[in-house]
């Protein structure tokens, strides 16, 4: 995983969801690369039925973005862990900001990383609902500054492939067997008794974002968590950190 993209050796541990690098640490890992890059998990904090907690979208792209600096030489973020969750509004202790408010700190983390010599930013997104980061990338792109958004599409297929994933990714919409196998994989200690009878289906949701998520869920769930199993969650990390390798050549190319 990550090929010939060693760490340095300088990265510190990970407290909780926090990285615990210093600033020698970054610019121990900055002095060997080509460019430097920096990995940005955006969670959210919405609910996951009764047996996901609300951070669910956080620890997944923590997880991710942890796979990522494991293999890669980047500096590692500290997460966003509010963001566009209004299609969770019917549920109790969901907090959504505006989409307009996530891409400006977005925009700013990515201003004040260029100040410190950082050039490069990539998003690692834990929420589907999290639309304008894709509008984020493409304006900052055209601008001609070097930021992605990962995983795409097509990196969790290849991953729900490689994991032996049973749902699709129509199906696998929300706390279902792909959340459920990172968190019993990375926090097995935060699912609650449930995720193996709570499986609901509801793959036709053409007016979700007129209705939000009630229109389609009772218990909040879309999908299959009682086929989650932390070995999927394990190879999901893994395959993920291998797709990152295109980003990786991709963001480091060139002047």
């Amino acid at each position: 995983m990550g090929g010939s993209h060693e760490r340095s050796a300088a990265y510190g541990p990970v407290h909780g969801l926090l990285p615990a690098d210093t600033t020698e640490d970054v610019r121990t890992r900055g002095a060997g690369v080509s460019r430097r890059i920096a990995v940005l998990p955006v969670g959210s904090f919405e609910q996951h039925g009764p047996f996901l907690p609300l951070a669910t979208d956080t620890l997944v792209a923590c997880a991710i973005a942890r796979a990522v600096a494991d293999a890669y030489p980047v500096h590692l973020l500290p997460p966003v862990t509010i963001s566009c969750s209004h299609e969770h509004a019917a549920w109790p202790g969901t907090v959504s900001i505006s989409s307009v408010t996530l891409h400006a700190v977005v925009r700013d983390v990515a201003d004040s990383l260029r100040r410190s010599g950082v050039d490069t930013l990539v998003l690692v997104n834990g929420h589907g609902g999290n639309y304008v980061l894709g509008n984020v990338v493409q304006e900052s792109s055209a601008r001609g500054e070097r930021m992605a958004l990962f995983p795409a599409p097509e990196d969790w297929e290849t991953a729900r492939q490689r994991a032996g994933v049973a749902t699709s990714l129509l199906t696998d919409m929300h706390a279902g067997e792909i959340e459920t196998s990172i968190l019993l994989h990375t926090s097995p200690e935060v699912l609650r008794p449930g995720y193996e009878t709570s499986d609901h289906v509801s793959d036709d949701r053409r007016h979700l974002l007129t209705t939000g998520m009630s229109a389609y869920t009772d218990s909040g769930v879309i999908g299959r968590p009682s086929l989650g199993t932390a070995e999927k969650g394990k190879e999901l990390l893994a395959a993920l950190a291998d797709s990152f390798d295109a980003y990786f050549s991709l963001l480091t190319s060139g002047s």
